[in-house]
């Protein structure tokens, strides 16, 4: 495992989700230049290629949203046909993004609006939702961007904050 040992993991953890894509280029590019996720890690076999993406340098309690791309054979027994868009998380369902301000969801909208990929403008909506876009990744994925959801603080504040 690349100098990796599994040897560290004590205790069950949430590790990663992962979504079919139709192009690992585009969705790479996408991901790279609309969210924080860079790439971590990459595979290709003879079942096709994929890319793990993470916050930069995330160690504690890493999450990793993998990226899979089949070959035609293989993304058959999933339905996907090779080339074809297969939206995994619509129309609720979604990757949500915490983002440090109210601007930092408007500028990700303009950008993802230059794109044609905006699918909800920003809005304030409930106190335990805060302000959110929407927007639908190459495959038809929504992505929430969101300012002032509490996810990341009320979850640091359960369990305080990390050691490093």
């Amino acid at each position: 495992m690349d100098g990796v040992t599994a040897s560290r993991l004590t205790a069950p953890r949430w590790t990663h989700i992962a979504l079919p894509v139709s192009d690992l280029d585009r969705s790479i590019d996408f991901y790279t230049n609309l969210t924080p996720l860079v790439v971590v890690h990459r595979n290709e076999d003879e079942h096709g290629r994929s890319a793990w993406l993470s916050n930069d340098r995330q160690v504690v309690d890493p999450f990793v949203l993998v990226l899979a791309e089949f070959v035609p054979s293989v993304g058959a027994e999933f339905g996907q046909e090779a080339g074809t868009r297969l939206p995994t998380l619509q129309p609720f369902a979604h990757i949500g993004i915490e983002l440090p301000g109210h601007a930092d969801v408007d500028a990700i909208a303009a950008r993802a609006q230059a794109l044609g990929a905006l699918q909800m403008a920003p809005r304030e909506l409930a106190p335990h939702i805060g302000y959110v876009c929407f927007v639908e990744d190459p495959d038809g994925n929504i992505v929430e961007f969101s300012y002032n959801q509490h996810v990341f603080s009320t979850i640091a504040e359960l369990w305080g904050e990390p050691s490093s």
